[in-house]
């Protein structure tokens, strides 16, 4: 039996993963989504599940609203000591470690050190005991992209001891190389590393017999003839069998960096990654190959939610630490409360109380039924749409004399990380009811539109179909979102008895 690349159609960016006993364990960066750095799980490395997530919140006011572009990064996953140990960088905060001996469990969260610029950290505990973190550079932050640096810390992850060094500087052969996984095999320490560019990169290797350098350089997978644009940024792995994987990302742009899986093994001690399809001697993806293990569960992300769960599901986050008084659950499903904005305009870029999840196709259409509450204010709206540098979304709205259908664009400006948001009122219909069914569609085509209906049967498109963009440095995420859209505090609530979701052909 045979895989097909990709094994995740969706932005689990930044992957690493390690495997304990039986069982894969993956994370992810999330930027300013949250609860953060995504845990899943998987007994064939092809089939996953969200079991958890290694950050509930971050622990700076600054992440209460939404910090597009800032957050949790590239993280790394180790399993040293009986715990299950995750790096998280925060580029303008430090280096974050999640740490929990369940990975269904709560992680605890210490910060190792206060940084701006490190990034994509990476650990090694090294035969001796001694404990070290590679780590690279944010160009956003501290100008430098092209050199990896490498510091010792305590064995248990608390603190540096001594100052970092520069192990690798690749501004001739390497530019823009970040996100180092550190290992040691056959008396090498070994430094997988993506370099070149998300979107038309490729991977690198490092290796030294001595933890400090000098290390060599060697390409260990690129494009080639493939079809698969810069493919690197990722983690390898050993199967029970002895088999080695590597999983990473490739940028498919608008819905973000889809999740492949490459066999890997090793020539004269350096890594090759993929297929050599062209004979130049470095490896290529792979479209499809034989699977890891059979036999195993094909376990899914979920989608779709009916709500009827004590507690949201794991596909959800928010667009800034979460909290209890954005939403509830009961008899009726889910209820978000149409929240004024107490800093600035009640637009959906800005909403703390935007709730997400990363699509799993480059096609779908997601549908739900919501009601307004029979409390509220004028301008309270509960809305499904999607979030990206142009977003959109469909509402219904109350008015002073009723309801009324209300679908507004948004557009994203400007050249700091966040952005500033400007938003239209596209199109509206007036209602009899304060209840409609909505959808949201994405095509393959990178655009998206919305529809609604009295019954869940019969759909008219409201307004057209508008070009899909991506967020900041994410793709683009569905969201139902409750708000008071002229900024008023309110008592209302749109109330979602479901949405469905699924992936289409369109």
């Amino acid at each position: 039996m045979q895989y097909k690349n990709p094994i995740l159609y969706a932005d689990y960016s930044d992957p690493d993963l390690i495997r304990v006993g039986e069982d894969y364990y993956m994370v992810a960066s999330s930027f300013t989504y949250l609860p953060g750095v995504p845990l899943l799980h998987s007994k064939d490395l092809v089939h996953w599940e969200i079991i958890n997530y290694c950050v509930r919140s971050l622990p700076f006011e600054k992440y209460d609203r939404p910090s597009h572009g800032s957050g949790t990064w590239a993280p790394s996953i180790r399993y040293h000591d009986g715990m299950f140990i995750v790096f998280i960088p925060l580029p303008d905060e430090g280096i974050l470690v999640a740490r929990s001996a369940d990975p269904y469990g709560e992680f605890k969260l210490n910060l190792l050190c206060a940084s701006k610029g490190w990034i994509d950290p990476c650990p090694l505990w090294d035969d001796d005991g001694r404990a070290y973190m590679v780590f690279a550079l944010a160009r956003s932050r501290c100008g430098i992209k092209h050199r990896l640096n490498l510091v010792e810390i305590d064995p248990d992850c608390t603190r540096l001891l001594g100052e970092a060094k520069t192990i690798f500087d690749g501004e001739l052969m390497a530019p823009t190389t970040e996100g180092p996984k550190f290992y040691k095999h056959d008396g090498w320490y070994l430094i997988l590393a993506p370099s070149g560019g998300v979107a038309t990169g490729w991977q690198s290797a490092l290796r030294s017999k001595s933890v400090w350098g000098p290390y060599e350089y060697k390409i260990a997978m690129h494009q080639g003839n493939s079809a698969v644009n810069g493919p690197h940024q990722g983690g390898w792995v050993t199967a029970p069998d002895g088999k080695d994987w590597f999983i990473h990302f490739q940028d498919v742009h608008e819905l973000g960096r889809i999740t492949h899986l490459q066999p890997m093994c090793f020539n004269a001690d350096w890594p090759f990654i993929g297929s050599d399809l062209n004979g130049d001697g470095i490896g290529e993806p792979v479209e499809e190959w034989n699977m890891p293990a059979e036999g195993q569960p094909r376990y899914e992300i979920a989608q779709s939610d009916d709500f009827k769960s004590p507690i949201l599901g794991l596909q959800w986050q928010w667009q800034a630490n979460p909290r209890e008084s954005f939403y509830s659950l009961g008899p009726g499903g889910l209820r978000l409360y149409c929240l004024r904005n107490e800093t600035r305009e009640d637009l959906l870029w800005y909403a703390p109380n935007a709730l997400t999840q990363i699509p799993q196709h480059p096609a779908l259409t997601a549908v739900t039924k919501v009601s307004l509450s029979t409390m509220g204010e004028p301008g309270d709206t509960a809305s499904i749409g999607v979030i990206g540098h142009s977003y959109g979304y469909l509402g219904l709205q109350r008015t002073q004399g009723g309801f009324r259908l209300a679908l507004y664009r948004g557009e994203v400006t400007g050249k700091t990380f966040d952005g500033a948001a400007v938003e239209t009122l596209e199109e509206t219909l007036d209602l009899a009811e304060g209840t409609a069914y909505l959808r949201l569609e994405i095509f393959r085509d990178k655009t998206y539109g919305f529809a609604w209906s009295d019954n869940g049967e019969d759909f008219a498109p409201i307004g057209t179909r508008y070009p899909l963009r991506r967020a900041t440095w994410t793709g683009a995420k569905p969201c139902l979102w409750s708000c008071n859209r002229e900024n008023r505090a309110s008592e209302g609530y749109g109330e979602y008895a479901f949405i469905e979701i699924r992936g289409t052909e369109a």
